[in-house]
């Protein structure tokens, strides 16, 4: 289920866990006042070897000391 963020003006911002088919939150669970969905960005993970910048940069430099030492 995705998470959901909205803001209250009396309680301010709160998550709501909620399936896709379900109809946007229209009042604060606590005070009953109007709320307004906020669109963010998703919290995303990479993890993995492959998903570094860098990672070319790091390799090219490792193999280029490798041969140093050989020489």
């Amino acid at each position: 289920m995705p998470t959901y963020l909205y803001e209250c003006e009396k309680c301010g911002r709160f998550e709501e866990f909620q399936n896709m088919s379900e109809e946007p939150l229209n009042e604060c669970p606590e005070c009953k006042s109007e709320v307004k969905r906020i669109i963010g960005s998703p919290g995303i993970i990479f993890k993995g070897s492959n998903f570094y910048v860098n990672q070319e940069q790091k390799s090219a430099a490792k193999s280029k000391s490798k041969n140093e030492k050989i020489s």
